[in-house]
């Protein structure tokens, strides 16, 4: 823990000497964007030191899972006292599982070992085949330690028990520590379930199915995984990962676009957020269209007016603009508008008077009174036509005989010309949607 983060009650061998050998094996992953990996063999003093001995630490905030303890493929979730971030993101609950790893993410699904996960190693634990085996885990306030206690393989009983742990800390970091490795992990088989060491994050998309009405589909994408080398873990080991600065730690315009972390951080004014468009909240941030916005990379300035001459021209500006979009001449006040018009205010303001109105408007009134007035002869004149019509009709009905009947009745429509189409002329008006997997039963003969 840094000097400046407060000492964890009861985690004081977390601390880590300066004057540490210096034989300790150091490896950095170019892959580790997010995280520096640390990996202390048996021979380094920091594998003990970095070991939790839970029994020493108080008995009742050492919880024992009972459920977890005596079942297989089962997880529960455990709340957090702190905050802990993870990728940058800030977690308060987490899910532990029987496989020797913790989950992360928010949407509980069966596939929990694909992604997002906390794993000093995921393998196919049953720690219902032995009375010995448990699942504890300790929350002092400012660290979680989670332990998994004489768990055996499902698939290999034989092969031994294993004991390892992870510790999770509020400032980021997270140590893996290995008490019992019996055999190589490599070893371990993969066939029944995954093994893996390491960290992952991803980010969910939710989907809408047009076909399915209320119906969304959840796909979750991994942007980024941490693979620690699985030789390295043996008995009396242990894995340090110090986070790395992300661009959700920046909270302004500036230092966002500004920053030099590894990272192509993006401000996004809509989301008031900083991010590399990577991260849990992917789908707000493609949403709300901060990828066209950080093309731009360009901060608004935001810096209150100093002069009052500044001020005034920028009223004067606004005032300007609020004219235009009204389409009306200002109203003789002294008060000013203090800010611009909204799409209401300028319908609103379309249909406003007062005494003082230019010779233009009061033209277009004028026109608009002539519209009207034609509008009102036009609807008289097609009135009386339909009247004229029914009258004829009238008429023509009682006296068949009248020049005007034998006119229209040589001219009735049985006696026009018959239209006719030549066949397959124009596009179909139907279109047929063929089954997904029946095409080959249908067969398709051409027009004779």
């Amino acid at each position: 823990m840094g000097q400046d983060s407060p000492e964890p009650r009861g985690f004081t061998d977390l601390l880590l000497d300066d004057g540490q050998d210096n034989t300790t094996q150091i490896e950095e992953d170019t892959d580790h964007n997010y995280y520096i990996s640390r990996i202390y063999g048996p021979s380094d003093s920091a594998s003990r030191n970095l070991w939790v001995n839970i029994d020493q630490m108080e008995k009742d905030k050492v919880k024992i899972h009972g459920i977890l303890s005596n079942t297989h493929r089962q997880a529960a979730r455990v709340n957090l006292s702190f905050d802990f971030p993870f990728y940058g993101h800030f977690l308060r609950e987490i899910t532990v599982a029987t496989g020797g790893f913790i989950y992360t993410g928010e949407v509980v699904h069966r596939m929990l070992t694909a992604t997002q996960y906390i794993a000093p190693l995921m393998a196919n634990f049953d720690p219902s085949v032995s009375r010995n085996s448990t699942v504890r885990y300790f929350d002092n306030g400012t660290a979680l330690v989670v332990q998994w206690d004489h768990v055996h393989l499902q698939d290999n009983y034989n092969l031994g028990s294993f004991t390892f742990q992870a510790t999770l800390l509020m400032d980021g970091r997270i140590i893996f520590g290995y008490k019992e490795i019996p055999v190589l992990v490599t070893q371990i088989s993969s066939t029944n379930h995954p093994v893996k060491v390491g960290l992952s994050d991803a980010f969910v998309v939710v989907h809408r199915i047009q076909q399915i009405p209320n119906v969304r589909r959840r796909t979750i994408y991994e942007y980024h995984r941490v693979e620690l080398q699985m030789s390295k873990i043996t008995n009396i080991s242990a894995v340090e990962m110090t986070p790395l600065p992300t661009c959700l730690q920046f909270n302004g315009c500036g230092p966002c676009v500004s920053s030099q972390i590894g990272f192509n951080c993006s401000w996004c004014s809509k989301l008031q957020r900083c991010s590399s468009g990577f991260d849990r909240h992917r789908q707000d941030w493609v949403d709300s269209g901060c990828p066209e916005e950080s093309k731009e990379k360009m901060c608004e300035n935001t810096e209150p007016m100093e002069s009052s001459s500044q001020t005034t021209t920028t009223i004067q500006a606004t005032t300007t603009k609020f004219r235009v979009l009204t389409t009306t001449r200002r109203a003789a006040t002294s008060q000013l508008p203090t800010s611009l018009p909204t799409e209401d205010d300028t319908k609103i303001a379309l249909h406003l008077k007062d005494n003082g109105a230019s010779t233009d408007d009061s033209a277009a009134e004028k026109k608009g009174g002539t519209l009207h007035a034609g509008l009102i002869v036009g609807i008289l004149i097609l009135v009386l036509i339909i009247v004229a019509a029914i009258l004829v009709t009238v008429y023509m009905y009682h006296h068949p005989t009248s020049a005007a009947s034998i006119f229209f009745i040589e001219r009735r429509p049985s006696r026009w010309p018959a239209m006719k189409f030549r066949r397959g002329s124009g596009h179909p008006a139907y279109a047929e949607v063929e089954p997904v997997g029946e095409k080959e039963g249908f067969i398709v003969s051409e027009q004779c």
